[in-house]
């Protein structure tokens, strides 16, 4: 008996080293992955937005040139629309052409402009789009204003359209110009969601730019599934939904809810407000921020308005103007260091500055907000203060460090993480 009990116990010790053998083959380590950190920047504040997109292996940190071995050089590098691991823009980088263009990223971290799917150019904001899905996408063409384009951006080409002129067209005296998509286009819940513009410019090349025609703002409500039209829903009071670059200006919230940017009714603001689609409504909620009330514009009269919006868990971080806004070749509203950022809590709407960034410049086509590495953060572009870069938001939500600096290649417009395969 005791001879059968060793060799048991014999045997189970002599098999113990196959059996880890085998648990070791059952867990194989996990793969690498060829992550790169993406960086836009444009070098001059031009309409052509030239700059340069490099990649880098690691988060960058400290000092920083955006000019490097395998640097993509050209043009409408103002800002981008990163869509999981691909990095969309709405001007070409050959030449500014509008449309969409895909960026591709080598596993040696080398830079090229990829497809192009061009749009027409006789309107601002031709080749604002929106994508779905890998295979599904939805864009405005200023070829066809009362169409609203489909797209494959896989291939990043055309696959169809829907056709709303005999819907939405308005005869009303004093319209120049009309459009659908043009500024604004969303998905939620199973949903198209596209600005209605009618505008009143008469000089073609400023069509669609803060020229509304009535008192209000309009989207419709378009369903994906059949394409079918089933409303517009407006909002009074104000005007210049979103804009027409890459910085599209609305943002959803981790609990789905949308939140959108009305710049207000001219250039530099005026009934800028913040609105909100609730997650699961496809109607205006009755809740906004008001920047003429932020700035106690009956009070003391001003030019205020919002230019950038980012939601997340309940928090919306946008920029302030610390002075009234003034347009044209010597205006603050672009390259004055007048924005100051904070975090708006959506339910009681209490502003907290966020504490050590500087007044910056206006964030234009980039984003001004955003998150890298799961962490909120900030483009601090403030020439006077020789900073030029992003900052990190700390834990509490209430002060912001400086992440890295980029000392060549221009004013920092984008930073996107992408896995190369």
């Amino acid at each position: 008996m005791k001879s059968i009990v060793l060799k048991t116990v014999l045997w189970c010790m002599a098999a113990l080293p196959l059996l880890t053998g085998c648990d070791k083959n059952d867990n194989p380590p996990a793969e690498l992955k060829n992550e790169k950190y993406v960086m836009i920047t444009m070098s001059e504040n031009s309409l052509t937005k030239p700059g340069y997109a490099s990649a880098f292996n690691d988060k960058p940190t400290g000092s920083v040139s955006n000019i490097k071995t395998g640097t993509l050089q050209g043009m409408g590098m103002g800002g981008w629309r990163p869509y999981k691991n691909w990095l969309f823009k709405m001007f070409n980088t050959a030449a500014n052409e509008k449309g969409i263009e895909r960026l591709n990223v080598a596993t040696d971290g080398t830079i090229t402009s990829g497809t192009f799917l061009k749009t027409g150019s006789t309107q601002n904001g031709s080749g604002n789009f929106v994508i779905q899905n890998e295979t599904s996408g939805f864009y405005w063409d200023a070829d066809k204003p009362f169409m609203i384009q489909k797209f494959n951006p896989t291939t990043v080409s055309r696959t169809g359209e829907m056709d709303f002129e005999s819907i939405i067209k308005k005869t009303d005296a004093g319209i120049t110009n009309q459009s659908i998509g043009q500024h604004f286009l969303a998905i939620k819940g199973g949903k198209l969601f596209a600005d209605v513009h009618y505008g009143k410019q008469t000089a073609s090349a400023q069509w669609g730019m803060f020229d509304d025609f009535f008192s209000y703002i309009s989207i419709a409500v378009i369903d994906i599934a059949t394409g079918t039209y089933e409303k517009t829903i407006t909002y009074a009071n104000t005007g210049g939904i979103t804009y027409i670059n890459d910085n599209e200006m609305f943002s959803f919230d981790t609990n789905g809810d949308l939140y959108i940017v009305t710049q207000g009714r001219s250039a530099i603001g005026g009934k800028s407000k913040i609105l909100r689609i609730k997650a699961a409504a496809t109607e205006f909620d009755t809740w906004e921020l008001d920047m003429d009330e932020i700035k106690n514009v009956a009070t003391t009269p001003g030019n205020y308005k919002f230019v950038t919006i980012y939601a997340n868990n309940g928090k919306l971080y946008t920029t302030i103007p610390t002075v009234s806004l003034t347009g044209g070749q010597t205006g603050n509203i672009n390259f004055a260091e007048i924005w100051e950022f904070y975090s708006i809590d959506a339910t009681t709407k209490t502003r907290t500055k966020i504490d050590g960034i500087p007044a910056v410049t206006n964030p234009g086509a980039a984003y001004g907000t955003q998150k890298l590495d799961d962490k909120i953060v900030f483009r601090v572009n403030a020439p006077s203060k020789t900073i030029n870069g992003y900052y990190e938001l700390n834990a509490a939500g209430t002060g912001a460090t400086s992440l890295f600096n980029v000392s060549e290649g221009g004013s920092v417009s984008g930073i996107y993480k992408v896995e190369v395969k």
